[in-house]
């Protein structure tokens, strides 16, 4: 949502802190339920000293005529008035809520001819202020009182008018004191992105303006431009609905998300829950429960849409089944998983999460006699629904799978009992294959199959530029696209340009629509796409004015800009002529940013498709970006070729919906347009409308609107005038709002009624009586659609053409694995490690838990290293091993190389490398050797004195015995204290005590013969590994045999090599150079004759 309402403390705060001496500033204080009133009369001593005015502060409106102020009174009398209404329930209409969040303020003594009225509040074209000379309960009907100043986007506002006009009926005393503060108080609306700001009264007493009652709404999309100055912001939820747990909880994954999740709860105990995928299908699903008499066991509204991942999807599904389980219904409970055919999101990758949380509930979904019923359609549908239908046979919960076969709505008849539910669903002539075969004897636009590849950068002369003269018709009196349309991708969008060409390519398109990309955080490059079933070049540049300078004939943009970025580019965009139409994906642009666009726009004679949108499609010609979905899905919905239906609506989800529908009822889509679900976008529905009126070829068409706004309006307006004669089929959807008792927020900003003109019902009776066809609800969209071009066909309007099949397009390799057509061997194995899902695994083990449980690094080493949760004082014991051989001061070969490497001013990745290089038999190398050596004579039963005995035969050093400094009297304290603990918490070591009855025999030749730190953590690991009971005798010789254990000094020492780097970093040690003196220089004889030649 954009416009999102406050409390009327924080609008008070931000008027405090921004208007500059324009009025008295405001004193609050905030009580709610756990009030402390010993630490608020602390923190606000004025409640002792003033009179005081006491209201709720929980965007309830007309708070004087119910009662619910209190004027005039001390903090005593505040607190008696508060004991009955503090934390209880209040009724006003039908809403019943808690009042649980009231304001104090100064009681202003004034009399009733000081009291004013101010209003501003934006529209499309600009922001109108109301003024009105007298204020306060009794005002009535503002509109047909107050006096109304335009201040239109982009002007500023006219102080002189303001004084002479809005002010003309205002007291001469206070004309200049409100001229000043309106003045202000319009600067903070805009600077602050205000979308709605009332103060009723605005009282002017004593030379001062204070602010006593306001109610204001603020742009949330503005929130990265305007959180300095807003701080923190909670909005407050309707009355009569407060927020859950579980709904805060699904609202911050949704601001963590660059998808879309929301969750709001209608009726806790209700039986019929909805888990909708799409902001238009999630209000369709909720008016046909509400249409079917379903309003008062509907327990939720919710969409999720944008391509949430798999994890997203498990948590929302997850947080709406506890909720749905809690409490059980006598009938039986409903859980309807339904959307339309989506554009873009992964259905099998969102139904996974689904899945996963349907199996985690499946005893209380059983206890709870829960049916689900689903219906989805989109990319990957196919793996999807299988995945539903194969749950189906083992959850133990009937489960009812349908496709895009069957009617978006249709499973809600099914689930309410008003239809029957098909035993056989009849499947859609689509296939996931796009090898589909082209029409005897048609041509493919691409002579050969393997032709090398293209470079699009070079210009076509089959396409000249645009005429500039031409952008100043009127939009509705020339296309937006043609089949010589050509576009720009603003965006690294790979995917959505790769869907675009093979959308031309099926259409017969002779050239790709795309001819450049636009991606200003790289340089000039070319990007690989493919043009059927060859490789082309599209080229990426940098700098727009590059682009436009080399590619004159481009004539449309689409831009994927970010949010934040979506403004500055599409206005650089408007600086270019030869741009005529500009389509803006992203959602979320502040609304003052987008109504300067299309004022822009709108002086250029430049149509903006969006903001918010998916986009639209021309079938044959060309279609914007993810539009229409998969291939497959545009192949089954016949937009390759045009038909006699043009439709606008607002949803993208919904738009592709659309060309279902009507392929499955007419002879198809003529063009469509997803205007956006913003409350101001860029073209509007009658924008399209006058455009497919005065088109020849279209005959019919179909209008999908929504609650919010008075667009439609017009249409009806167009229909009485006979400026639109040709035949309208129109549904708003919305028409569930009138069951809520609280405001409900839809999927789309501008879905919200401010006045009942605006609701869904009031529009759809207004659109029948002007003459447009008009079913009773959604459900009955299709077949109101066939009705009506059945009846053109029959009277001559429409002649069908016959079909013809589209050229073969190949599909990607990525896609056909993801749909499980094909198969290829990988050419990386792994089993220790997972990075793929939501979150990290370490041998199957989730990263939180491995915190959670403080398994420490000797845990994650178990896990990476030996594929095994091992036992608390094996980890420890790595982590012991890792610690003493961490380091052994700077002489050592490693150390050294790696202080060498240092001061020669190398990195620390050469410097750890030159040092990690010197490991070997003779250096740090010796654990594997040793615990090979000692494994196998205790294995062979050979008993020590053999085993030294046969190594001095075989001229052999025996690994892992001998130390240059220790002995056996000046002991390695690293091997004592390993060997405590070995000894101590092992379950048994033979290994060792084989390896100590060595060193005895060892030690009694020579004394600093003894078993050295390499040798001890040998043989050690190797009573670890075998006695710990996690490991076979075959798994833990192999571990040996492939180098794990050289693995602990290395990884141990390299933590004193970097420390090693660093200290010579942070000493600023120079290039070293041997001395000579420590060098002995050893040359050849010399011969006595320098010319005896050796023979």
């Amino acid at each position: 949502m954009s416009a999102k309402a406050i409390y009327e403390a924080k609008g008070k705060q931000l008027l405090n802190d921004t208007l500059e001496g324009a009025s008295i500033k405001n004193k609050f204080a905030i009580v709610r339920e756990d009030v402390n009133w010993g630490q608020l009369v602390d923190d606000n001593p004025w409640l002792l000293t003033e009179k005081l005015v006491v209201k709720p502060d929980q965007l309830i409106k007309r708070r004087g005529k119910l009662g619910l102020i209190k004027a005039g009174t001390d903090l005593d009398g505040v607190k008696e008035w508060l004991k009955p209404k503090l934390g209880k329930e209040f009724t006003i209409g039908r809403a019943v809520g808690r009042l649980k969040n009231f304001i104090i303020e100064p009681f202003i003594a004034h009399e009733q001819k000081e009291e004013f009225y101010v209003c501003i509040y934006s529209h499309r074209f600009g922001d109108t202020i109301l003024f009105h000379h007298e204020g306060g309960v009794d005002i009535g009907d503002v509109d047909a009182k107050a006096v109304k100043m335009e201040v239109k986007v982009g002007e500023e506002l006219n102080v002189a008018d303001l004084e002479s006009k809005l002010l003309a009926n205002a007291p001469a005393e206070a004309k200049q004191i409100l001229t000043t503060f309106i003045t202000s108080l319009y600067k903070v609306y805009k600077d602050l992105f205000f979308t709605y700001m009332e103060i009723n009264p605005l009282v002017v007493t004593g030379g001062n303006v204070y602010v006593l009652d306001l109610a204001a709404k603020i742009d949330q999309c503005a929130e990265y431009l305007c959180k300095a100055q807003w701080g923190d912001i909670e909005f407050p939820p309707p009355f009569g609905r407060d927020a859950l747990p579980e709904e805060a909880y699904i609202a911050e994954l949704d601001a963590k998300s660059g998808a879309s999740l929301k969750l709001t709860i209608l009726n806790k105990a209700g039986r019929i829950w909805t888990m909708v995928a799409g902001g238009g299908a999630s209000v369709i699903y909720a008016d046909t429960i509400c249409d079917l008499d379903g309003a008062n066991e509907l327990a939720n509204y919710g969409e999720y849409s944008g391509a949430p991942s798999e994890q997203q999807t498990y948590e929302y599904a997850k947080t709406l089944l506890s909720l749905m389980t809690q409490e059980k219904h006598p009938n039986g409970k409903i859980l309807i998983i339904g959307g339309g055919i989506a554009n873009f999101t992964n259905v099998a990758a969102t139904f996974k999460g689904i899945v996963r949380a349907l199996r985690e509930f499946q005893q209380k979904l059983i206890e709870g006699n829960v049916v689900i019923y689903v219906r989805r359609a989109g990319p990957n549908y196919q793996e999807g629904l299988r995945i539903m239908r194969e749950l189906g046979d083992t959850l133990g919960v009937p489960i009812h799978v349908f496709g895009p076969e069957t009617h978006m709505t249709a499973i809600v008849s099914m689930a309410l009992g008003k239809r029957d539910i098909p035993t056989d669903p009849k499947p859609m002539p689509t296939t996931a294959n796009f090898l589909l075969p082209t029409a005897t004897g048609g041509p493919s636009p691409v002579p050969s199959r393997r032709e090398s590849s293209a470079d699009l950068t070079k210009q076509s002369s089959s396409v000249p530029p645009p005429d500039i003269v031409a952008l100043s018709e009127s939009m509705s009196s020339r296309p937006l696209f043609t089949r010589g349309t050509k576009a720009i991708i603003w965006g690294m969008q790979q995917r959505a340009v790769q869907g675009m060409m093979d959308f031309d390519y099926v259409c017969s398109r002779k050239e790709p629509s795309v001819v450049a990309m636009i991606y200003p955080f790289t340089g000039d490059h070319k990007q690989k796409f493919y043009w059927g079933h060859k490789e082309v070049l599209v080229p990426v540049y940098k700098n727009m004015a590059d682009c436009m300078k080399k590619h004159p004939q481009a004539d449309v943009l689409v831009s994927f800009a970010s949010l934040r970025s979506a403004y500055e580019s599409t206005a650089e965009t408007l600086t270019f002529p030869q741009i005529r139409t500009i389509a803006i994906i992203a959602e979320g642009i502040p609304e003052n940013l987008t109504r300067k666009l299309i004022k822009t726009a709108n002086e250029k004679g430049v149509s903006i498709i969006g903001p918010a949108t998916v986009g639209g499609v021309k079938p044959g010609c060309f279609k914007i970006g993810n539009t229409g979905g998969m291939l497959d899905n545009i192949l089954s919905s016949k937009l390759y070729r045009p038909g006699s239906v043009a439709y606008v609506s607002r949803s993208g989800g919904m738009s592709n919906e659309l060309n279902n529908i009507i392929a499955l009822n007419t002879d198809g889509v003529y063009e469509g347009v997803a205007i956006g679900g913003d409350r101001y976008p860029g073209t509007t529905f009658m924008d399209h409308i006058l455009r497919y009126q005065d088109d020849p070829d279209v005959k019919m068409i179909v209008l999908l609107g929504e609650v919010g706004g008075v667009e439609e309006y017009r249409l009806t307006q167009a229909m009485s005038e006979n400026r639109v004669t040709k035949p309208v089929v129109a549904w708003c959807i919305g028409t569930c709002a009138k069951m809520f008792t609280s405001d409900v927020q839809f999927g789309h900003a501008g879905s919200c009624a401010n006045a009942d003109a605006e609701t869904a019902v009031a529009k759809n009776k207004a659109l029948e009586d002007a003459g447009a066809h008009v079913p009773k609800s959604f459900d009955e969209l299709g077949h109101l659609i066939k009705q009506v071009y059945d009846g053109l066909v029959e009277d001559g309007t429409i002649v069908p053409k016959p079909d013809q099949a589209p050229p073969t397009v190949p599909m990607d390799f990525a896609w056909a694995r993801e749909l499980g057509l094909i198969r290829k061997p990988a050419s990386f194995m792994t089993s220790i490690c997972d990075e793929r899902g939501h979150e990290l695994l370490y041998a199957g083990i989730p990263i939180t838990d491995i915190f959670k449980e403080d398994m420490g690094i000797g845990g994650v080493l178990s896990l990476l290293w030996f594929q095994r949760r091992l036992p608390r004082y094996a980890t420890k014991f790595i982590e012991m091993c890792l610690m003493v051989t961490a380091d052994h001061g700077p002489a050592v070969s490693g150390a050294h190389n790696t202080i060498v490497c240092a001061r020669a001013g190398k990195d620390l990745i050469s410097c750890l490398t030159s040092g990690l290089l010197t490991i070997g038999d003779r250096f740090g190398g010796a654990l594997d050797a040793a615990a090979k050596q000692f494994s196998d004579a205790v294995d062979s039963g050979m008993i020590p004195m053999d085993f030294v005995n046969s190594m001095r035969k075989k001229g052999k050093l025996i690994m892992g015995i001998g130390h240059r400094v220790k002995s056996i009297n000046n002991p390695d304290m690293r091997v004592v204290i390993l060997k405590e603990y070995a000894q101590k918490n092992f379950p048994s070591t033979p290994i060792l005590d084989y390896a100590i009855e060595v060193e005895k025999i060892t030690t009694s030749k020579k004394p600093n013969l003894i078993l050295n730190v390499d040798g001890f953590i040998g043989v050690a690991f190797v009573d670890l590994l075998r006695n710990c009971g996690c490991f076979t005798r075959e798994e833990a010789q192999e571990f040996i045999e492939i180098g794990a254990l050289n693995g602990l000094f290395v990884l141990g020492r390299s933590m004193g090599f970097i420390g090693h780097f660093l200290d010579q970093k942070r000493l600023k040690q120079g290039l070293y150079r041997h001395p000579w003196d420590d060098i002995s220089y050893v040359m050849p004889e010399q011969f006595g004759g320098g010319d005896q030649v050796a023979q």
